[in-house]
């Protein structure tokens, strides 16, 4: 079963420096507004490949969680972690810093990603340091640890151009914020809810991803 829980032992505001430990721990994130639908089900197998190589799980559906996209108060750049609104990300962001790994997995919604890993992904903007000009260089407090993430995406469409830019909005964030994208999954051609599972070789491949990523943090 999918663990629901990881304990975490520092606050978003102890991300300061590189000496935090960070847990052996995968967090899957899911973007789809229709529970128990395809996306849902293709991050449920890729969790099990994990959690097959004894790594701990916490699985998220963004559809579960109150929270705002980002309203660009710029507190952020003063306080180091979201002090303007005071929502579901509050939860998220010790699970997003004390896990080594990252599964992202979106439908495609208008040639893009979902409006809820839009709004998640935007949030995120807090882990960046930037300095006083603008524009100027920045870096990320999550970055140099050894963060590794895998990105998927589910489409009724059947080629990566008709999926636009769903893959990219995922991955290029993240790599902006120093993961190393082990995998990038496109999932084509379905669209009735929960239909994937007549397609084992989707989910077979989504699970071996999920002990893939896995071995790259042990």
């Amino acid at each position: 079963m999918i663990s629901e829980n990881l304990k975490h032992e520092n606050s978003p505001m102890q991300l300061s420096g590189q000496g935090e430990s960070l847990r052996r721990a995968v967090l899957g994130v899911g973007g789809s507004p229709r529970r128990n639908g395809n996306s849902d089900q293709t991050l449920i197998r890729m969790l099990k490949g994990v959690q097959e190589q004894d790594i701990r799980t916490k699985m998220v559906r963004l559809r579960d969680y109150y929270f705002m996209p980002c309203v660009g108060c710029e507190r952020c750049r003063k306080d180091k972690i979201c002090t303007g609104l005071n929502d579901g990300m509050q939860i998220l962001y010790p699970e997003i810093i004390n896990s080594m790994g990252l599964i992202l997995v979106s439908p495609t919604h208008n040639y893009n990603i979902t409006a809820w890993m839009k709004a998640f992904i935007d949030r995120l903007y807090c882990f960046y340091d930037f300095a006083g000009e603008r524009p100027g260089p920045w870096s990320s407090r999550l970055a140099g640890r050894g963060r590794k993430a895998v990105i998927v995406s589910v489409s009724e469409q059947n080629t990566k151009k008709d999926a636009g830019f769903t893959l990219d909005a995922m991955r290029l964030p993240l790599e902006a914020l120093g993961y190393e994208i082990i995998e990038e999954f496109p999932v084509f051609g379905i669209f009735e809810k929960g239909r994937v599972r007549k397609y084992p070789d989707v989910l077979d491949r989504a699970e071996a991803l999920g002990r893939k990523l896995a071995a790259s943090l042990i």
